[in-house]
C-alpha cells in the first residue's frame, strides 16, 4: 500500500471515529437520562455557540486568551531557552542557580496566580506571567537536558580547529540541541493555555477563562462547553504552530529525529 493510500485510510477512520464520538453526544445523554444540565447534548452546545457568538462576544474573548497565550509562550519559550544554554554553557553557573530554579519548579505554578492579581490588579498581566511561569520550564529543561548529553567528541573536535567557545555553541552545540527545544516548544504550546486560563479564572475580567466562571455561575453548562471548545482550538492552533515551525527549521532531518521528546 502507498504512503498516499495508507494516510487516505488513516484519515477515513479517524474522521469515522469523530462521527461516532459526536452522535454518541448528541444522542447518549438523552438514552441514559442524563439531564441537560449535567450533559447537554450536541445539538443543545451548537445553539447556545451560535447565541453567545453575538450576545456574550465570544470572539472577542476569544482573541483576548489567544493573544495573551502567544506572548506567555513566546516570553517563557525565550526566557527558559536562554537560562537553559547559560546554565548548560557554564556548569559553574548551573551549579549556583540549579537549587533556586529546583525550588521553583517545585512550586505549585497556579498558586502564583493569586499573588500575581494582588500585585498587578485585575489586568492581562498576571494570565501572561503564570504563562511564562508554566512554559519556563519545560524548555529549560529539554535545551539543559540536550546540553548535557551532547557528543563531547565534537566539541573536541572543534576545539582541535581553534575554534572560540562562541563559534563552538553556534556550530556545534546549539544546531545540535535544535530537536530537543522544539520538543520542550510542543509541550509549553499547549502549558501555555492552561496558564493563561488559570490566571483569567483567578482573576480575569475578559477572556474565555473569565466567560467560563460567567457561565459556571450561571448553571450554563451548554455554554461552559463552548468555552471549553473555544480553548481547545486555540493548543490545536498553538501547538501546530510550533509543529509547523519544527518542520520548516529542521527539515534536513527525519521526523523520528525531530521527536526527541
Amino acid at each position: 500500500m502507498s504512503d498516499n493510500s495508507s494516510s487516505l485510510v488513516t484519515a477515513a477512520w479517524s474522521f469515522a471515529v469523530l462521527v461516532a464520538f459526536l452522535l454518541v453526544w448528541q444522542f447518549g445523554p438523552g438514552w441514559l437520562g442524563v439531564p441537560e444540565f449535567v450533559l447537554p447534548p450536541l445539538s443543545k452546545v451548537l445553539g447556545e455557540g451560535a447565541r453567545i457568538w453575538d450576545a456574550e462576544r465570544l470572539l472577542w474573548h476569544s482573541g483576548i486568551t489567544a493573544l495573551s497565550v502567544a506572548v506567555g509562550f513566546i516570553l517563557g519559550s525565550l526566557l527558559g531557552a536562554l537560562i537553559g544554554y547559560a546554565l548548560g554553557v557554564s556548569p559553574r553557573v548551573e551549579a549556583v542557580l540549579s537549587p533556586y530554579l529546583l525550588a521553583l519548579q517545585i512550586a505549585p505554578k497556579v498558586a502564583f496566580a493569586p499573588l500575581f492579581v494582588m500585585w498587578l490588579g485585575y489586568t492581562v498581566y498576571p494570565k501572561i506571567l503564570v504563562a511564562i511561569l508554566i512554559v519556563f520550564f519545560p524548555v529549560l529543561i529539554n535545551v539543559l537536558s540536550a546540553m548535557r548529553t551532547m557528543d563531547h567528541d565534537m566539541i573536541n573536535l572543534a576545539r582541535s580547529f581553534s575554534a572560540t567557545r562562541m563559534q563552538i555553541f553556534s556550530m556545534v552545540e546549539y544546531p545540535t540541541t535544535l530537536p530537543a527545544l522544539f520538543s520542550g516548544l510542543r509541550i509549553a504550546s499547549t502549558l501555555a493555555v492552561i496558564g493563561v486560563v488559570v490566571g483569567e479564572l483567578v482573576g480575569g475580567n475578559q477572556g474565555l477563562g473569565y466567560m467560563l466562571v460567567f457561565f459556571e455561575g450561571q448553571g450554563n453548562t451548554a455554554a461552559s462547553f463552548v468555552v471549553i471548545a473555544a480553548l481547545t482550538v486555540i493548543g490545536i492552533v498553538a501547538y501546530y504552530a510550533v509543529v509547523l515551525a519544527e518542520r520548516k527549521v529542521l527539515h534536513y532531518l527525519p521526523s523520528a529525529q525531530r521527536r526527541v521528546g
